[in-house]
């Protein structure tokens, strides 16, 4: 049983049957910009570290998707991308994307359209303090295939030759209820491991909803009423779970000025993004925080940063918001030993300090950040 304050997620789902000796697992390896093709052999290189003992072992299928991809083609994710996905690959690891801040004909966020294509509906991004920083142990849980990021948009020249422009702010009842679900099942299995353990939420878990239904009653309004369904269509299965709310403007409030009374986070697409982002701050850097794209039969880790094109090609991205990524990909496809390896050589590696990429405040490169972990494992 892990430590309280590492309680880590536990899929639902072990696709994979265990057999006598080692299991293969084909792994997808999709860098995408920047310093995503830094940082995701960092990960490669963990799951090759990792000790026979834990019965795994992995091959590597190397994937495209990307601006840069979609500069040279025309082409941000490829079909053969996404049927080599679904085809032959049992989990994957995604890197970053350098997605223009202004409009670019034809472009399209392909990190977006591969959680559509994959049916990867919930993005699901631990926050945890390590050592003797603030205390913070929060699963940020994002809704990911609709909201604004539907991405229908329209501008219109009005009469006055002043513009208009409109977005489309999609919520579907099926996508709110399956996220709540998987809220209050990780709100129960970080309950159950941190059961007789010292924690900062010892009167048992807690699922907060997140939402601006005062204002957007309809979209937002259908949001919060469907998590609220998934307690009332479960209680007994969740009459564990403590249910609170918390109106988004407010909730970043609180989020920075008392982040440890949060256990699980539930919210749209867009609120999700920004939340999850923010709490980056509370523990350092974006550059530490993990995250996975989870469906009911795949999963992808994605670390949270972004291309960081300025210090593309320096050796100098933090490496850790992938590795733990790689070990929430090995825990949502069933393998909580290996993952629980990676997560305690990180958090030894962190408390220790000696090694600290510049974004943590230190002058260590990717290289020995990720070597002085594979040494921990």
């Amino acid at each position: 049983m892990l430590r309280a304050t590492t309680a880590r997620l536990a899929f639902r789902r072990v696709s994979l049957t265990a057999t006598r000796g080692l299991k293969t697992l084909n792994i997808g390896l999709i860098p995408g910009d920047g310093i995503g093709k830094e940082v995701i052999p960092a990960g490669r290189q963990i799951l090759e570290a990792l000790p026979e003992s834990d019965g795994l072992k992995f091959t590597f299928v190397d994937l495209i998707a990307g601006f840069e991809n979609f500069k040279a083609t025309g082409v941000a994710l490829p079909d053969e991308t996404v049927s080599i996905l679904k085809s032959e690959c049992d989990g994957a690891l995604f890197g970053a994307v350098s997605s223009p801040s202004t409009r670019v004909a034809g472009y399209s966020s392909p990190i977006v359209a591969l959680r559509k294509k994959m049916g990867l509906y919930a993005n699901v991004r631990p926050v945890k303090s390590v050592g003797d920083d603030r205390p913070v142990d929060m699963v940020i849980v994002r809704e990911n295939t609709e909201d604004l990021y539907v991405k229908e948009e329209t501008i219109k020249t009005l009469e006055d030759g002043t513009k208009v422009a409109e977005a489309i702010k999609r919520i579907t009842e099926k996508a709110s209820y399956n996220i709540g679900k998987l809220a209050f099942e990780l709100a129960l299995q970080r309950g159950a491991a941190r059961a007789g353990q010292p924690s900062l939420h010892p009167n048992g878990p807690i699922v907060t909803i997140t939402h601006k239904s005062n204002v957007l009653s309809v979209t937002d309004g259908l949001f919060r009423e469907t998590v609220r369904q998934v307690y009332e269509d479960n209680k007994e299965k969740f009459a564990g779970v403590a249910v609170q709310e918390q109106i988004v403007d407010s909730m970043v409030y609180r989020m920075f000025r008392e982040p440890e009374i949060f256990d699980v986070v539930v919210a749209p697409n867009l609120y999700g993004d920004i939340l999850s982002d923010g709490a980056a701050a509370l523990v350092g850097s974006l550059g530490v925080i993990p995250s996975a794209n989870v469906g009911d039969s795949f999963v992808i880790g994605e670390p949270c940063h972004g291309s960081a094109p300025d210090i593309e090609g320096k050796n100098i991205a933090n490496p850790i918001a992938t590795i733990r990524s790689t070990a929430l990909m090995l825990e949502f496809m069933g393998y909580p030993i290996p993952a629980a390896r990676i997560h305690k050589a990180v958090d030894e590696h962190m408390v220790e300090k000696r090694f600290a990429t510049p974004d943590l405040g230190g002058s260590s490169t990717t290289t020995e950040v990720t070597n002085d972990i594979i040494k921990r494992l």
